[in-house]
């Protein structure tokens, strides 16, 4: 499959590992083609900047290690959408997710949660790892 994850999603397996978490990134790098967007990268680095300064070598590292394809994240007016979501940040995200027809879009953001479409599937980690793995 392939999977996209969210800012908040490489935030979490860069700066706080865990067992689960490396786990899970294994399975995913593995088993699964893993996107990130250029809008994430892009937060990525001004979130780790303005809140785990002392952390972004951390990232760096992580980053260099992980195995993904970059999105570029398209221009797109919001206005011409036919989804609303009440986090406009969160519009980049979903619209990489969508022109990359990635098959699960993995966040922990609740605005992802108002979402009424079909493609692709958006879940936690939770949620994927009870209906996706073993």
């Amino acid at each position: 499959m392939d999977i996209m994850f969210d800012t908040n999603i490489i935030i979490s397996a860069a700066l706080f590992p865990n067992e689960r978490m490396n786990k899970f990134l294994e399975i995913i790098s593995t088993e699964h083609q893993l996107f990130i967007c250029t809008y994430s990268l892009d937060e990525l680095e001004r979130v780790v900047k303005r809140k785990f300064l002392s952390r972004m070598k951390n990232l760096e590292l992580f980053l260099q290690k992980l195995h993904y394809t970059l999105i570029h994240t398209p221009t797109v007016d919001i206005l011409d959408l036919d989804i609303s979501i009440r986090d406009k940040k969160d519009y980049p995200v979903i619209i990489s997710a969508i022109t990359a027809d990635v098959d699960i879009l993995i966040t922990g953001d609740k605005d992802f949660d108002s979402l009424s479409i079909e493609r692709p599937i958006i879940t936690t980690i939770s949620d994927f790892i009870k209906s996706y793995i073993n």
